[in-house]
């Protein structure tokens, strides 16, 4: 099969498409036929090598987790599922990016029909790191709760569950997103200087809770803006969290099969969008990631095998 792998850590000029091996499935896993699997910032983070100390690279090291196809192989003591099924999941063990993939049966879920493979491709990463941030905050009715990174692939998922709990939901973004903001019932504001002063205008009972997608600073403003530490949440920056005591929860703290099914429903019952940026074949993957690299997609970007 042919599979996304780097020798070294870099930029993307060190992805390879390459012919290997076929996985195989293993007592308790399946292996799935891929036909469409997201690409997420974490992902550009340990192939440069910024996450070595955390989850450091062997190499050769292939690279992805979110993933959509059908079963092709069932492992001894798989039940529910029969090959040719059409299925999503997600893989731990960063091989996602290839025409077949294997994970353990309690990582995948049925794809239902009317849900697109695009969007079946991206429904773990993203879907739950933005579920993660608004359960470990927990917005309330009358609270006003602002969101990072809004129009981006975990912060488009953020700002409509937190929005669901009746709270008030500042989304931060380029002017160029602040439509689709609007459109969930979202406050828009841009980013950049002068931002703290645009909150306060924006927020002048206060705030209640930050959930930080991007990094940069976003957890010591929310402190300057007095949003308690325990109502903070970031996946971008641990090291400010463990500086000013907020949280880090993020898609693999809080994943479990119940929750996968459970935003598959929401997505494909479309009370849950996934906003697609761009669909690239496997053998672009230097420009998917090129394009990811900017920081400015409105949702995710998708190697389509």
């Amino acid at each position: 099969m042919r599979a996304v792998q780097f020798d070294r850590y870099g930029g993307e000029d060190v992805l390879e498409v390459r012919e290997v091996p076929d996985p195989q499935a293993a007592p308790g896993r399946l292996v799935v036929a891929v036909k469409a699997a997201s690409i997420n910032p974490g992902e550009m983070s340990i192939r440069e090598g910024a996450l070595h100390e955390v989850w450091p690279a062997t190499f050769p090291s292939g690279e992805g987790s979110d993933f959509a196809g059908t079963v092709a192989e069932l492992g001894d003591g798989v039940d529910g599922f029969a090959v040719g099924d059409a299925v999503l999941g997600y893989s731990d063990e960063r091989g996602s990016h290839a025409e077949l993939v294997s994970a353990p049966a309690e990582n995948v879920v049925a794809k239902p029909d009317g849900l697109p493979w695009e969007v079946a491709g991206s429904m773990f990463v993203a879907p739950a790191a933005g579920w993660a941030c608004v359960t470990t905050v927990a917005p309330q009715p009358d609270e006003t709760v602002v969101v990072s990174s809004a129009a981006g692939g975990v912060g488009s998922v953020a700002v409509q569950f937190a929005r669901r709990t009746g709270a008030t939901v500042i989304g931060l973004a380029s002017p160029s997103h602040h439509g689709w903001l609007r459109q969930h019932d979202i406050v828009p504001l841009a980013h950049g200087d002068g931002l703290k002063d645009r909150l306060e205008a924006a927020a002048p009972g206060g705030l209640d809770a930050m959930m930080d997608t991007f990094g940069g600073g976003y957890v010591d403003l929310a402190v300057d803006l007095g949003i308690s530490p325990e109502r903070i949440n970031t996946i971008a920056d641990h090291g400010a969290a463990a500086r000013v005591g907020a949280s880090t929860v993020g898609s693999s703290q809080i994943i479990s099969p119940e929750v996968l099914t459970e935003l598959t429903r929401l997505a494909a019952s479309g009370e849950l969008e996934i906003p697609i940026a761009a669909t690239f074949p496997l053998d672009e993957v230097r420009a998917a990631y090129r394009q990811l690299a900017d920081r400015h997609t409105h949702g995710k970007i998708v190697l389509l095998i």
